[in-house]
């Protein structure tokens, strides 16, 4: 049987940095070519950075992206690699934008995948399931292809793939057992989300059977505004045996050499295949021999713990937010609380405790531990620590105002918000915000107070998660040796906004492992009243709950992005109206 060397190439483009993506090719190209790959593949819009929304649009940015492909086939064969088969995705088109006046049946912006050899583009392939849920919008931007691209290299036929084609039963893996491929390509910008890599295994192993070969799947890594792609990149045979599999969150070159069954005799073209698709046909003349010396195998990465895993996602979705727009430093409130105490260790970790300003902004009812606490984390992390106190600020207000209660609490936190925006302005920083997703749901913030930010790193991550998260990370520093980043009275105390005195969180909502689970099943599951009560949750504390949230939503459309990790995030995840008289009560 013939062996094929592939390499997948586990990257991280930037959107819109057509001439820095390409240049991500051409490094890694010449990294898997050393490596005696004999084909080569980069995740899906690899050259233009995923997803790029409106810029579909944009005639000029279609006209740009299929000239930058030209330009890349060209320059690899300059760097001497044009013998190697190299898959890219990138963004083409066939016709005018499907918005346009202009627009033709058919035909438009296109999810494409090219493979180049010898300075050109041997063969194109356009997506052909479009994904219409969750994050994605693919019916609004792209057109479907009806072809499935067959290419034969080193004498074995294989078939190009992108992403949610992998996730639709029928359409190009059934078109690809009908074509008698080797080898199925499924190159993927397929976002993160917790515990979707026990999903992905099973369901590649599930494409595979229908499609009776090996499939290769290449997936991206990197953040993108609130997606996080993790990699996971990995080939399985078509009896479901794993060979190989990539870490998550960093960038990887997997290069594994792999037998496939030699291409027979092409099917008739003019076959009916699955979805009504028809097959195109193209070959690579030639590629390099194979390399001598041992086998090469990639190696399989052993799965990790939830907390590790979330923890790695929102690291690498702030690093990636942060410096691709070019923000040299983020500035957050250190209150004392889990919330900041988390965010702190998450940017620490991200950017370095350099990059990092923390801001302790006491006021009268700033608990003395609270201060000490806030104090002790900048100790342990190394970050720049300051204390700006709030009370003259706040008094001042108060003697040109006739304010009490609730307006005096928000008035703190607002008083807060513009000394960081203050520093934000003066010094460049990023303001990030410290809401968690089950304050975030029942709107248990102050609008341009705690909740002002431009990024929010916990913004997907429930309260009891929070908590979770904050024991892990004290745990793996310490199973490393080194100091544990969170107060251990920062986790053990009880939760506060410390607005008024003795306040607690609890005052105005459930208990958190109350509440959470029902969030969970209001938010993320969709449940209405009838199916959480039936779930086992108290009615009244349900219809409580379910006010708060139904109530919140002009809050939540103007808070702050954040690294999404679950199946629903807030956001473009969860699209509810704010003018709204639906209520689960009826």
């Amino acid at each position: 049987m013939p062996t094929l060397r592939l390499a997948l190439c586990q990257v991280n483009p930037t959107v819109g940095d057509l001439a820095g993506n390409a240049g991500l090719v051409r490094d890694w190209t010449r990294r898997a070519a050393d490596a005696g790959a004999q084909l080569v593949a980069f995740p899906e819009m690899a050259l233009t950075g995923y997803p790029v929304e409106d810029l579909v649009f944009r005639r000029s940015f279609v006209a740009a992206s299929k000239a930058a492909l030209e330009r890349l086939a060209a320059d690899l064969a300059t760097d001497g690699l044009g013998e190697v088969p190299v898959l890219v995705g990138y963004l083409d088109a066939d016709g005018p934008p499907q918005v346009s006046g202009d627009a033709e049946p058919g035909h438009g912006a296109r999810n494409a995948a090219a493979l180049l050899h010898r300075g050109g583009v041997v063969a194109t392939y356009f997506k052909h399931h479009l994904p219409n849920y969750g994050v994605f919008d693919e019916d609004r931007y792209f057109v479907p292809g009806d072809a499935l691209t067959v290419v034969r290299i080193g004498g074995v036929d294989v078939a190009l793939t992108i992403c949610e084609d992998l996730w639709q039963a029928g359409g190009p893996f059934a078109a690809a057992r009908q074509a008698g491929v080797g080898l199925v390509l499924n190159i993927n910008g397929s976002p993160y989300e917790l515990n979707k890599d026990d999903i992905r295994l099973p369901l590649v192993r599930r494409r595979a059977a229908e499609a009776g070969a090996t499939i290769a799947y290449v997936n991206m890594v990197g953040g993108q505004d609130e997606l996080v792609f993790e990699g996971d990149s990995m080939i399985v045979t078509a009896d479901g045996t794993l060979l190989t599999r990539a870490p998550q969150f960093v960038e990887h070159l997997l290069v594994h050499d792999v037998e496939l069954p030699p291409a027979g005799e092409p099917t008739d073209p003019d076959q009916a295949l699955a979805d009504d698709m028809r097959v195109v046909r193209a070959a690579v003349d030639a590629v390099p021999p194979p390399a001598g010396g041992p086998v090469a195998t990639g190696g399989t990465i052993a799965p990790v713990a939830d907390e590790a895993e979330v923890w790695q996602a929102l690291v690498l979705g702030l690093r990636d937010y942060v410096n691709k727009n070019r923000f040299p430093s983020v500035v957050l409130g250190l209150s004392g609380g889990i919330d900041s105490a988390v965010v702190a260790a998450l940017a620490v970790d991200a950017l370095g405790s350099d990059r990092v300003v923390g801001v302790s902004l006491p006021s009268q009812h700033s608990s003395e531990h609270s201060r000490e606490d806030a104090a002790e984390l900048a100790k342990r992390t190394g970050l720049d620590y300051r204390v700006e106190p709030i009370q003259p600020m706040v008094d001042t207000f108060l003697a040109n105002m006739s304010l009490s209660g609730v307006s005096v609490e928000n008035l703190q936190a607002r008083v807060r918000g513009v000394i960081l925006m203050a520093l934000s302005n003066q010094e460049g920083h990023l303001v990030l915000t410290t809401g968690n997703k089950s304050e975030l749901a029942v709107g248990y913030s102050t609008l341009y107070g705690d909740s002002v930010g431009g990024f929010n790193p916990v913004k997907d991550v429930w309260k009891t998660l929070i908590w979770r998260l904050a024991k892990w990370r004290n745990a793996d520093a310490a199973r490393r040796g080194e100091t544990p980043p969170i107060p251990e009275s920062s986790i053990g105390k009880p939760p506060s906004a410390e607005l008024s005195p003795g306040q607690l969180d609890s005052d105005t909502l459930p208990d958190y492992d109350v509440l959470d689970p029902i969030l969970i099943g209001y938010v993320d599951g969709d449940l209405g009243r009838d199916g959480l009560v039936a779930s086992g949750h108290d009615p009244a504390v349900v219809d409580r709950v379910l006010r708060m949230v139904d109530t919140a939503e002009y809050k939540r459309r103007q808070s702050a992005p954040g690294t999404k990790i679950s199946m629903k995030a807030f956001g473009r995840d969860r699209r509810l109206p704010i003018t709204n008289r639906w209520r689960e009560d009826g």
